[in-house]
């Protein structure tokens, strides 16, 4: 049921699908800097949606700039992908039912036939669709200048004089951490299970000690580095250690400074951009050749993991600014 799920290798690992539909990592020449125009479509479990609204809340872009909707975790209601829209927070494009419908009126001809997935960033003017691959999205929203951001005063996450060490700490983390906590929960044999787990706690300590000396990943200020690690840590404790069997050690009693980065990022994000106890329920529910009884277990809370209850004033040192140039 497992290889069903997710794409495994002939050894049991799993094989993480290739990106889909997007522009690239630059923000489309075409596409006018304006407010109010551009929209993304979000679903709080997901953590590629989660390094998006981190983009956006670091940036000052939520809502103000950008326009956003949290989509509902939903299969039996979604015609393909599992995404659908609530009465509280509808689509804004067509007032669609759910994500697959958004996909079909943002592709020529209505008929979209690849995989209905989120984020999506979508040009509400035109309906079309920008692109669904975070990374390339958390990038182009980096680039995003309007009059809105005060010119020069913007927060940049990709300073271009930290752009090689930002790039080569993604690579890393992103192998051993982000998509390692899937390659241990969806691994079908043992000797792929085992490979991966090493590499998550391999990762985790690598990030302990550099945290050990640097505020941040990439020195005294927040980066893309941070906004691409922050939906993993904040996901560890309370859903990947026990879902995905990749518990051995946890944040909050095993890597202090990563615990210690992890409460700086949610103080300077705000700790309501993510619903734990709905991401849990979201995996246990979902993935249900992994618990096909569907039993949502009591996880920690915010509290117990030691989480700041609100956010803090805005720390003005802990970012890079636009260069005035």
């Amino acid at each position: 049921m497992v290889s069903e799920l997710a794409p495994q290798s002939p050894d049991g690992a799993y094989v993480r699908p290739a990106p889909q539909t997007g522009t690239g990592a630059k923000w489309p020449s075409s596409l006018p800097m304006v407010a109010g125009r551009y929209h993304v479509y979000v679903g709080n479990p997901c953590p590629w949606c989660h390094r998006v609204s981190i983009t956006l809340a670091l940036r000052g872009l939520l809502g103000s700039v950008v326009t956003s909707t949290r989509l509902s975790n939903d299969p039996e209601k979604a015609s393909r992908g599992g995404w659908c829209f609530s009465k509280d927070d509808p689509d804004p494009l067509l007032g669609a039912a759910d994500l697959k419908a958004v996909y079909d009126a943002c592709t020529p001809g209505g008929a979209y036939t690849g995989r209905c997935t989120a984020p999506l960033l979508v040009d509400l003017t035109t309906s079309t669709i920008i692109s669904n691959e975070s990374a390339d999205i958390i990038r182009m929203l980096n680039e995003l200048r309007c009059a809105e951001l005060d010119g020069s005063g913007a927060v940049d996450l990709y300073p271009a004089t930290q752009a090689a060490q930002i790039d080569a700490t993604n690579a890393w983390t992103y192998e051993l951490v982000n998509n390692g906590v899937y390659r241990c929960g969806f691994a079908t044999r043992q000797p792929a299970y085992e490979e991966a787990e090493r590499g998550v706690h391999d990762g985790l300590r690598r990030c302990d000690e550099l945290l050990a000396s640097s505020r941040f990943l990439c020195g005294a200020t927040v980066s893309e580095a941070d906004v691409r690690l922050l939906p993993t840590i904040v996901r560890f404790d309370g859903v990947y250690a026990p879902f995905f069997r990749c518990g051995r050690y946890q944040v909050r009693s095993d890597y202090p400074n990563v615990k210690r980065w992890l409460n700086d990022m949610l103080g300077l994000t705000g700790p309501n951009l993510f619903d734990l106890d709905d991401a849990r329920r979201g995996y246990y529910r979902d993935l249900f050749p992994l618990n096909p009884g569907g039993i949502v277990p009591a996880g920690p809370q915010p509290a117990d993991l030691g989480w700041p209850a609100e956010a803090r004033a805005r720390d003005e040192s802990a970012f890079a600014w636009v260069s005035a140039a």
